[in-house]
Formats: C-alpha cells, sequence, structure tokens
C-alpha cells in the first residue's frame, strides 16, 4: 500500500493534549478475569496530541487500567500538558527521545517514581503518541517506520542510563547493523505469512469447562498453536481446568499457565510441579514482577517449564536484572506499561543481547493494536526471527479501534496503515467516557432507578 507522507507547517506545533477516561464493562462477563483480578473493567486512559498544522493529523497514545483508578491515571496525563503545549511538531517527531527524555527529566514529577508507576505509565502514553504522530506523519506503521530508520538514529533514541553495563550503545548499534541483514526478505515474509500469536480468550479464571473446552477446541481450529490458561486460586480446579484443556487441544498445542502474581515463591514452585504432568509450556507471572531473585529461584526448579514475566515489569533496569541473573525463559514486555517506544526499543536490544525471546503480553484494551509493532519491527530489522516467539491475542474490544488488529490463520496480520493503530473511534470514546458517556449514564440511571 502505498501513503503519501503529509507534510505539515514548518512552525506548526502542538496546540492541545485531550484527555479522556474510557472504560468497558468487561468485569459483568468474567472477562479479564485472574486469580489476582477477579473483576477487571477494561480501561484506557486515553490522550490525543492536537497540532495546528492543518493537516488533520494527530497522535493518539494510552495506559492500560482495569478500571477503578483510571480517574487517576488521567490525571497524570493531565500533569504532562504544560511539557507538550507549544512544541514543535517537526522536532519532537524528529526525535522522539526529547519528549521521553523532557518527561521522565522532570524533577519534582520523577519524585513519584523515579520511572515507575502512574507517573511512569503516562509518559509511556504521551511518548506513544508523539511515535504514533511520526509515523503517521510519514505515511508508515510503525513497524515499518522503525525497520526502515537508520540503526545510529534508532540508538540515539534509547536510554542507557542504568543499564550500560549490560548493554552498551555500541553493542546495541552492533545488533541493529546485524538486524538490517535480510530485512527485506523478512519484510516481504511478514506482509505474506503475518506474526505467530497465542490467544488466551479459552483461560479466564471465571469461564466454565465447558466455555474453556468449546473456546480451546474453537482457537486450535482458527490455528492457534499455542493458548493459556490462568491459574492460582484454587489448585485442584487447576488441575482439573488444566487437564480439560490438554484433553480439548491434544499433546501438540502448548498451553501456557498464568498466575499473575498470586504466589510466593515456594508456593510457585510447589503448584507449578503440581501441573507439570499437563506439560505446560511457561508459568507466567508466578510472583512479584520486583523479585528478580525469586524467578531464578523458581526458574531453577521447575524446569522444564519455562519461566515468562514482564507485563507489570516497570522499567528497563528490572529488565535488565532479570536478564542478567538468568531469571526468565521468556521476556514479556507491554506497550503501555513502560516509558513507551523508546523504553520498549531498550527492552528489546537487552533482550537481543542476552538472547532470550520476547512473548509481548497483549489484550487489554488496544495493547495487540500496539505491541504487534514491537514484536515485527523486532522481527524486520533487530532479531530476525519469530522462534519460539509469540504475541498474545484476546478477542477483546478490539473494534473500538480504527485499524483493530487482524488475525489470519493464528497470525497477526501485518498492519498496513500509518501510525501506531491506537486511535480509537469517536463514537467509542462519546459511549464508554465515565462517567458521563452515554453507556455510562444510562447505567447510572438504570442504577438510581433500581434502588429508588
Amino acid at each position: 500500500m502505498s501513503v503519501t507522507p503529509h507534510k505539515p507547517s514548518a512552525g506548526s506545533r502542538i496546540t492541545a493534549v485531550d484527555t479522556y477516561d474510557i472504560r468497558f464493562p468487561t468485569s459483568r462477563e468474567l472477562d479479564g478475569s485472574d486469580a489476582m483480578n477477579p473483576d477487571p473493567d477494561y480501561s484506557a486512559a486515553y490522550a490525543v496530541l492536537r497540532t495546528d498544522a492543518g493537516d488533520g493529523l494527530e497522535g493518539h497514545g494510552f495506559a492500560f487500567t482495569i478500571g477503578r483508578g483510571n480517574e487517576i491515571q488521567v490525571a497524570a496525563l493531565d500533569a504532562l500538558r504544560p511539557h507538550l503545549i507549544g512544541r514543535r511538531v517537526d522536532d519532537m517527531c524528529a526525535d522522539p527521545g526529547s519528549v521521553s527524555r523532557d518527561l521522565v527529566g522532570d524533577s519534582q514529577l520523577r519524585w513519584l517514581g523515579p520511572e515507575k508507576g502512574v507517573m511512569h505509565m503516562a509518559i509511556g502514553a504521551v511518548v506513544n503518541a508523539t511515535w504514533d504522530l511520526a509515523a503517521k506523519r510519514d505515511g508508515k506503521p510503525l513497524w515499518r517506520f522503525l525497520a526502515d530508520a537508520g540503526p545510529e538514529w534508532l540508538v540515539s533514541q534509547v536510554d542507557f542510563r542504568y543499564i550500560e553495563d549490560a548493554l552498551a550503545p555500541d553493542q546495541a548499534l552492533a545488533l541493529l547493523r546485524r538486524g538490517r541483514d535480510g530485512a527485506g526478505r523478512r519484510e516481504a515474509a511478514l506482509r505474506e505469512h503475518g506474526y505467530p500469536g497465542y490467544t488466551t480468550s479459552p483461560g479466564w479464571l471465571g469461564y466454565s469447562d465447558d466455555k474453556l473446552t468449546r473456546l480451546a477446541k474453537e482457537a486450535v481450529a482458527d490455528g492457534f498453536t499455542q493458548i493459556k490458561l490462568k491459574v492460582g486460586a484454587d489448585l485442584q480446579d487447576d488441575i482439573r481446568r488444566m487437564r480439560t484443556a490438554r484433553e480439548a487441544v491434544g499433546p501438540d498445542i502448548r498451553i501456557a499457565v498464568d498466575a499473575n502474581q498470586r504466589w510466593g515463591v515456594r508456593e510457585a514452585v510447589a503448584w507449578t510441579n503440581a501441573l507439570a504432568p499437563f506439560d505446560p509450556y511457561w508459568i507466567e507471572e508466578p510472583t512479584s514482577p520486583d523479585d528478580v531473585l525469586g524467578h531464578a529461584a523458581i526458574r531453577r526448579a521447575v524446569h522444564p517449564v519455562k519461566v515468562a514475566t514482564g507485563e507489570h515489569v516497570q522499567n528497563r533496569i528490572v529488565f535488565k536484572q532479570l536478564l542478567q541473573s538468568g531469571a526468565v525463559d521468556v521476556l514479556q514486555m507491554d506497550a503501555a506499561r513502560v516509558g513507551g517506544v523508546n523504553e520498549n526499543l531498550a527492552i528489546l536490544l537487552l533482550a537481543a543481547r542476552y538472547g532470550v525471546p520476547v512473548c509481548p503480553h497483549a489484550g487489554g484494551v488496544g495493547l495487540c493494536e500496539l505491541v504487534q509493532h514491537l514484536s515485527m519491527f523486532d522481527y524486520v530489522a533487530l532479531s530476525g526471527t519469530t522462534e519460539h516467539r509469540v504475541i498474545e491475542y484476546v478477542d477483546h474490544l478490539h473494534e473500538h479501534f480504527e485499524d483493530p488488529v487482524r488475525m489470519v490463520g493464528g497470525h497477526y496480520a501485518a498492519p498496513h496503515a500509518p501510525g501506531f493503530s491506537a486511535t480509537m473511534r469517536p463514537k467509542s470514546i462519546a459511549t464508554y467516557r465515565y462517567p458521563d458517556g452515554t453507556f455510562w449514564a444510562a447505567d447510572a440511571a438504570a442504577t438510581r432507578e433500581a434502588t429508588a
């Protein structure tokens, strides 16, 4: 698909940063339920960068939450507005790292982290919106915008502070230069075959065994070669559910399991080993995402079951330690948890440096839409492989995005629309904006009437 890049006037600037509290009532069907999060309402603290360029282009980004507290995440986005209003569009799109550095470097806001938690997620949303705008201006989907960029420029986008003992700039540059070999061939293969995915849709903890069985069989029929089950609430239930899933999909389909941080180290080891007869492929988030040494101990004790984590890892520094200590077999970055594309570039480079496959966390609101771009860039222009790599897929809420993911035979089809696939439909924003969107206003009225 050929797209003519838009060229805003040289003096165009950011004129507004609009923010929205968007919530979807997913808890009512137990979609997304797990042992730690039994009733999530998938939500997005959503930001739109608007300009005076006159080309109609905007930068869209968001932080993913699960309901209560989303208003706090929106307040964090609002706190960043003074750093963005008046910025030259040309400058920020030519160097998104300048936005990242300025936001992370605000010493008073940094005190609320540093580089972690609600403030860092807000920075990630705004940084991702900057990349969305830059890719739109260049007329390319983000994965290709990154893959076409020069290695030297990509290295300039990475903050090596705190990770240079594990990944120096010259090492990153060598990895990216090596990644360009055969990039054209891999891009063609990506466009033809897509990027392999796996699905968590059968495995939510609140689903009945009949629903689990039906969805697991449907996943295999749809071409998925891996599914995932949530575990951690009750061991005997998990043993029964694993047996049910294994009987549904047969011996050749991988079944990963995800405890969502439910356990301490000893319990994680005992529970995982109790599920071992059903051949789990990996145990995900077996304990606190901050417990690097705990993950290392679990990995030693549950081999050959792999250990995976990363969706709640707060920054590149913790990822560095997980890799340095040999604590993980599978690294699971998240597009909206850390400080945006720039920090995720650092994480992808760290993983390539240590030879650990990246299987990103997705699902939620728009996470599939975002993270596909990062994995596709990694395949085309960094790691050069999809071996032992899959992107999580959950069939929730894609219809609310203007450029939703497309799954073909269990694979993510390469996006072709310019940008980061982050643009939410205006009707969806108007409907699910909290608390005054049409859905939530009607819901509140019905509640008042029922209790009157």
